[in-house]
């Protein structure tokens, strides 16, 4: 007997036998190598493996006055998508899309990532494709994956679930600083395509699935795919597009750029008030796009009404810039120039006392912040 009175173990308690196995991570870490450097650049120091990635920000000595911007985010429980499918490739571009994203609304370049994976079990090939989906994304979003860490979790996880998580630092010059104090009456709201569900709403959409008794592998006809391909449809990056847009249309120009909104959990609505300043209200006119075949099945799988299906999802708007009226026609040719679908959905009037501020069509202030106000208006194209 031990000390303690337990059953004294035939052999010596170990880290492996507790359920942790450190040359899997070995093996993952060796895996994933390749793809995580090929997102470095001359600026990242001391190549890859070390206890701190090391970033050299020796061209900020070029700005007048550096901000730095941080985000941190995770998946969600998209990733039970994945795991039920068995595919973690593609997760990756989920959690880059929710970080970098954030960053580019202020205007923002993301400079540099980091990730941490949590699982039950580390299983070599599994890990390595989650960061190799990780930094692909990086190299679409233009940021350098400088480190991470992967923990395994025996007890807390099954052996086959895990989560993901990210965080990334960018900068900005001070006087390209984009928000709401650069919004005006009149400027032109400018919708951005999403590629899907992204990676918001997925304890509704998987409500809604498990209520239906659908199968990930039942094949659909409006979707023109199976249902998990579809649910596992890999956020779009939309930092790349932002940024060019922000650097063609300077902010000191008259046609300019003035404000993204990243459009995640809380809907179209919800999180274009964010970068709205007070006294300003964005009316929204749903008929300038179709919802995307998804959008429709979950609403008419769940019998979800439309109100909370607008303060959940995205339906088809991932990104939206807001932009003088005289950038509106440069913008969208030059997103739609770089492939990425964008059209005008709404104008920015002075609240003049006049909207209809009762029920869910008219939206003001958003997680903590009070500022302008959303009006949505007509119905979806069909």
């Amino acid at each position: 007997m031990t000390a303690t009175g337990a059953p004294e173990p035939a052999a010596g308690i170990t880290y492996a036998s507790a359920g942790v196995d450190t040359e899997a991570g070995d093996r993952a870490v060796e895996l994933m190598k390749e793809a995580v450097k090929a997102t470095h650049g001359p600026s990242v120091i001391g190549g890859f493996g070390g206890f701190a990635g090391l970033y050299d920000v020796s061209r900020l000595l070029t700005y007048k006055r550096p901000l730095l911007a941080t985000s941190t985010d995770g998946v969600g429980t998209k990733v039970a998508i994945a795991q039920a499918m068995d595919i973690h490739d593609t997760i990756g571009f989920d959690l880059v899309g929710m970080v970098v994203d954030d960053i580019v609304v202020v205007g923002a370049e993301p400079l540099f990532m980091t990730d941490y994976i949590a699982t039950g079990k580390v299983v070599p090939q599994r890990v390595a494709d989650i960061v190799r989906g990780i930094a692909a994304a990086c190299k679409v979003a233009g940021t350098a994956l400088v480190g991470g860490e992967t923990a395994e979790h025996p007890g807390l996880l099954a052996a086959d679930e895990y989560d993901v998580a990210g965080a990334c630092t960018g900068v900005v010059e001070a006087e390209a600083l984009l928000g709401p104090e650069r919004v005006r009456a009149g400027d032109v709201v400018i919708a951005m395509a999403s590629s899907g569900l992204h990676s918001n709403g997925y304890s509704l959409v998987r409500r809604v699935v498990n209520h239906a008794g659908w199968a990930l592998d039942r094949q659909v006809s409006e979707l023109g795919r199976t249902l998990g391909e579809e649910l596992l449809e890999p956020t779009r990056v939309y930092a790349a597009d932002c940024l060019d847009l922000a650097r063609f249309l300077p902010v000191t120009a008259d046609a300019a750029v003035h404000g993204f909104s990243h459009v995640t959990g809380g809907g179209l609505a919800a999180n274009l008030a964010r970068v709205l300043p007070q006294g300003l209200v964005a009316t929204v006119d749903r008929s300038t796009w179709s919802l995307p075949a998804i959008f429709n099945l979950v609403a008419q799988l769940g019998n979800v009404p439309l109100a909370d299906l607008e303060r959940t999802l995205n339906l088809g708007v991932g990104m939206v810039a807001v932009v003088s009226a005289d950038a509106a026609d440069a913008a969208l040719e030059r997103l739609n120039g770089r492939g990425l679908p964008a059209w005008v959905m709404g104008t920015v009037t002075s609240d003049d006392g006049t909207f209809d501020k009762s029920g869910p069509d008219y939206v003001q202030g958003a997680k903590g912040v009070d500022g302008g106000a959303v009006r949505l208006v007509g119905n979806y194209a069909a």
